[in-house]
């Protein structure tokens, strides 16, 4: 015979349906959609194996201390004290906050998961991913007096940090919402960022005439010399 008191409160549990075994497993959860994002071949397809590994250490973390937790009640303010609690290593900040971000989209517009709108859009980054400022800030404060071409590659190279060919030979469509595709020229492959807000705006603004920002028709970009010529010409007017 079993104890009364337990047996007796295991039956208004199981009454109450709270026993664990009555119980729905969980949806929508953390693990479930990562799962799904590293197992979807459109995905998996267009990511160089270099991106695949920078997202499979932030991702391993979200699955380790929130898998089992509902994607949907995740809060803005849980995901900003948790990114400010990785003050110390920005850069593993800023990539927690962009995993976040990633497997959100992806859960609401490839899996139509009822998640609304993305909690980590718009915080703040600790830092622009590869800033590289070529220039002096004199000359970076004129880029917006410049001629198209030559604002156009400014602007591309200021914000993705890219080296000037990567730069002036990107396409539209390395650019989707808050994400970008740049070139590691030295390792010869492509990875996923953030997108600064600026950059989106100014993109967002230029006229499309063809696949690359900065077109030479409707399939070729224009080539370094033209737009090195371009720059050097302007920057002779400034004096």
């Amino acid at each position: 015979m079993g104890d009364p008191e337990r047996l007796d409160a295991l039956y208004w549990t199981c009454q109450a349906g709270r026993h664990d075994a009555q119980k729905a497993p969980a949806r929508y959860t953390w693990r479930e959609l990562t799962i799904a994002w590293r197992s979807d071949p459109r995905v998996q397809k267009r990511l160089s194996d270099g991106t695949k590994r920078s997202y499979r250490l932030p991702m391993d973390s979200i699955m380790e201390k929130n898998g089992a937790k509902d994607v949907r009640k995740t809060t803005r303010q849980a995901i900003r004290a948790a990114y400010e609690k990785l003050a110390d290593t920005p850069r593993k900040a800023d990539r927690h906050l962009q995993t976040i971000s990633l497997l959100w989209n992806f859960g609401k517009n490839k899996l139509d998961w009822p998640v609304g709108d993305n909690p980590a859009s718009g915080i703040e980054h600790f830092s622009k991913q590869r800033e590289f400022l070529p220039w002096p800030e004199w000359m970076v404060k004129k880029i917006a007096e410049a001629p198209l071409s030559v604002r156009t590659a400014a602007e591309l190279i200021l914000g993705t940090g890219q080296r000037p060919n990567a730069a002036i030979t990107m396409r539209r469509d390395q650019f989707q919402g808050e994400w970008m595709r740049v070139l590691d020229e030295k390792a010869g492959v492509y990875f996923e960022t953030y997108c600064p807000v600026s950059l989106r705006v100014y993109i967002e603004a230029t006229p499309n005439s063809g696949a690359h920002l900065l077109a030479k028709n409707l399939t070729e970009p224009l080539g370094y010399d033209a737009i090195e010529k371009a720059f050097r010409a302007w920057r002779a007017g400034l004096g």
